[in-house]
């Protein structure tokens, strides 16, 4: 028998950050993205297939990583903060889904993440991405009617039956993407209601009419597109943005990704060196910002929460 091919750099990636319970994924586009993650003590499954992931009562993530797919590490900083993670980008010539316009019922869904959901029905919200599908999923005879309803028109539609009774229905979110998909089985928020600490969905109509694959403040390469997220712990704050106290070691441990997995020019000017060809302004303003941050907080100073550590946008849930 030949021997087992060690896995790639990529490949260990992935499996170390999904061993890693204080690390949270997240799928989709500027405007739609799903989000998994789970408590430290919460019972997990394993999938039944050979996909890389994972499943807890809560959701699921499934991953096909192929060859193409390329981490990009970053920082992104702001007045009183910054955020980091890992995007993980396809080329945009490998990474169209079916930019699909209207609500649109694809039949069982086959490629579920648990077997026990194979036979429910997948309708596709008709988002119109390039990169990722954003599904919703039911098995009850009441919700796959109410979204039967809705086929061949766009979800935001007024005279669409889908948007009035979708918190109700509380269907499954199944975001795809060409590296894999996000399952989220939790129900979703009613107004004014907040995100729970778990897997979770957004759809921000205001956003996805902009068009964009990812925020202006990410420094995706050119030629590629930011499919999913890694977000490893982070140094100051928890997964819902509340402040901890400074951990050198999750600094340092994401310096280490950073290191393998960044933008050498942006990590040169971070470090205050010349980068070796010329890099966006706003995202060397950001790198300076973070490493001045950072700089603070191995100090042991105090540094003042802003606005700018929460989400720059208000969430609109699905």
């Amino acid at each position: 028998m030949p021997p087992i091919p060690a896995p790639s750099a990529v490949e260990t990636l992935l499996r170390d950050a999904l061993a890693d319970p204080g690390t949270a994924w997240s799928l989709g586009s500027f405007g739609a993205i799903a989000e998994f993650m789970r408590d430290e003590d919460e019972p997990v499954r394993a999938l039944s297939d050979a996909r890389l992931g994972l499943a807890t009562a809560r959701g699921a993530i499934a991953l096909t990583p192929g060859a193409d797919l390329q981490p990009v590490a970053y920082e992104t900083g702001f007045t009183g903060g910054y955020n980091h993670a890992l995007a993980l980008c396809l080329p945009v010539s490998a990474c169209a889904m079916n930019g699909r316009s209207v609500v649109t019922e694809l039949g069982p869904d086959r490629a579920a993440a648990r077997e026990e959901d194979r036979e429910a029905i997948l309708f596709d919200l008709g988002l119109g991405l390039l990169a990722v599908d954003a599904c919703v999923r039911a098995s009850n005879p009441e919700a796959v009617a109410y979204l039967r309803a809705g086929v061949g028109r766009p979800v935001f539609a007024p005279d669409n039956p889908i948007g009035p009774r979708l918190v109700a229905m509380s269907p499954h979110r199944v975001f795809c993407a060409r590296i894999g998909r996000i399952e989220v089985y939790a129900p979703i928020p009613g107004p004014g209601e907040m995100s729970s600490e778990g897997p979770h969905t957004h759809v921000l109509p205001k956003l996805l009419r902009a068009g964009r694959t990812h925020a202006a403040t990410t420094p995706i390469p050119d030629g590629f597109v930011p499919c999913a997220g890694i977000h490893p712990p982070h140094p100051y704050k928890d997964g819902m943005g509340r402040r901890l106290r400074f951990d050198p070691a999750r600094h340092a441990a994401f310096q280490t990704l950073l290191e393998r997995w960044g933008d050498p020019d942006l990590l040169a000017v971070k470090r205050g060196m010349a980068p070796s060809k010329e890099v966006s302004a706003k995202h060397a303003q950001s790198a300076r910002r973070v490493a001045d941050l950072q700089a603070r907080f191995l100090r042991g100073e105090s540094v003042a929460a802003t606005a700018g550590d929460e989400d720059e946008t208000a969430d609109d849930h699905a």
